[in-house]
């Protein structure tokens, strides 16, 4: 186990913690060589059990026999870097959550078609930019059945280190995908598309019809504007959350977990 104490912010090895941004982690050129940033022992340890190769640790000292003393013990091969907690919080501009980070190689990408394969009930996630809110979806459809998820290429990165964390690991045990087909796709694949919004077509989340479809893709939307007026077009059945008291919409994660529940597989 290669422990290496830094006292310098300059060290070598520790640019992927502080200096590189999400693009630069992501490394569209080369995905091959990608990174993502996995915060706190508890998200770390189901990216492990999920295959997710570790390339480095960014502990505090405390936490290498403390939390995290498994987790160094099964990542023995890659170099831990420690020091202060103050030292630590300077090179990520935060304190760190339960005093570790693991940086590790970005799986392989797959494809929408592949992830979509034996699965009776996906999500499509159409232009959700904010990482909180994908990370609080993909915990939503782990949790609450959902077999896979794909994402439009205007969507946040699901890998983007605050998605992973408000995700609590979710993104790893949930297959996704970058969508990359247009959404009438999804019926060569089987799939019935309904999509989530506000027209005077829309039938009340809690349809029969709609619990008795056998494969169903559900599009969501930013709470803002909404789902675009060709993708509701393109959808066999348009879907809306009965509300009271003159609320209109749900913020994109809480209407997602609402949506997962009612349409689960039964």
């Amino acid at each position: 186990m290669p422990v290496i104490e830094i006292s310098s912010l300059s060290q070598p090895g520790l640019e992927m913690f502080g200096t590189l941004t999400e693009a630069q982690l992501r490394n569209r050129l080369e995905p091959e060589k990608g990174i993502f940033i996995a915060e706190s022992p508890k998200v770390i340890r189901v990216a492990l059990d999920a295959g997710c190769e570790p390339l480095a640790l960014l502990c505090e000292q405390k936490h290498i026999t403390g939390d995290a003393a498994d987790i160094v013990a099964r990542c023995a091969h890659v170099p831990v870097y420690t020091g202060p907690r103050q030292l630590l919080s300077s090179l990520t501009g935060y304190v760190l959550t339960r005093g570790v980070l693991c940086a590790m190689r970005r799986p392989a990408a797959v494809k929408a078609g592949d992830v979509c394969r034996e699965a009776r009930r996906v999500v499509v996630i159409h232009g959700v930019t904010d990482t909180t809110n994908i990370g609080a979806i993909f915990r939503s459809a782990a949790a609450l059945g959902i077999d896979a998820v794909l994402l439009t290429p205007d969507s946040c990165d699901p890998l983007n280190r605050r998605a992973v964390r408000v995700s609590m690991g979710s993104v790893f045990l949930v297959p996704w995908a970058w969508l990359d087909f247009p959404l009438a796709g999804l019926r060569r694949l089987g799939f019935a598309v309904a999509a989530m919004a506000l027209t005077e077509n829309s039938v009340p989340l809690d349809a029969p019809l709609l619990k008795r479809v056998p494969r169903l893709a559900l599009v969501m939307g930013t709470e803002g504007d909404g789902l675009p007026r060709e993708s509701i077009a393109e959808a066999d059945y348009v879907v809306r959350i009965p509300m009271m008291h003159g609320v209109d919409s749900l913020n994109v994660a809480a209407a997602s977990a609402v949506a997962f529940w009612e349409l689960r597989t039964r």
